[in-house]
């Protein structure tokens, strides 16, 4: 049961109405994540500046979503797993990505170091050890962007976040938590 309303399109006005519009035009429609942060524009419009923002920087679309794999397992969050699956086979990736993904692993060797990078991102809290970096690094990333998975961490993590605090309902084909799977 969501904790938080989800924006009916239809019921919105102002810039709500703007930019859930635009996401419509966009993208063909408005899921429930952007209807809820819609109850706020100024966090609504935020998050989509940040993700547009990131989608023209130099880590291509199939590495940022593998990214928002690793988060969305690491801090459990269904929404964004379900969401990031779907949209990682949009962008190419296969099944067997899709599940390295979630456990931060990669057959690649540099996608792999990205997302070790990005896990002990989410795990440390940001407090990664000077090895970390110099792993991620050493695996051909520059200064640059490194910066970029870090932000591709922050973006995910206020997604997990607020959907954790929303109780956002899944309006993907769901994918179950790996907890879930085991019980």
């Amino acid at each position: 049961m969501p904790r938080l309303n989800a924006v009916d399109p239809k019921d919105a006005t102002g810039k709500a109405k703007e930019l859930l519009d635009g996401v419509k035009a966009k993208i063909g429609k408005v899921p429930n994540l952007i209807r809820t942060f819609a109850n706020s524009p100024a966090a609504l419009e935020g998050y989509l500046n940040f993700s547009s923002a990131l989608g023209g920087g130099s880590i291509n679309a199939r590495l940022r979503e593998q990214i928002a794999l690793t988060v969305a397992d690491a801090n459990s969050c269904e929404y964004c797993l379900s969401a990031h699956t779907a949209i990682g086979k949009m962008v190419g990736l296969n099944e067997n990505e899709l599940v390295a993904s979630r456990r931060a692993t990669a057959t690649d060797a540099r996608t792999d170091a990205a997302l070790k990078f990005a896990h002990q991102i989410v795990v440390k809290r940001g407090e990664v050890l000077d090895s970390d970096v110099h792993a991620v690094r050493a695996a051909g990333y520059n200064d640059g962007e490194i910066v970029e998975i870090v932000a591709n961490v922050a973006l995910n993590v206020f997604t997990n976040y607020f959907n954790h605090v929303a109780q956002t309902v899944v309006d993907f084909p769901k994918v179950p938590l790996a907890a879930a799977q085991t019980k």
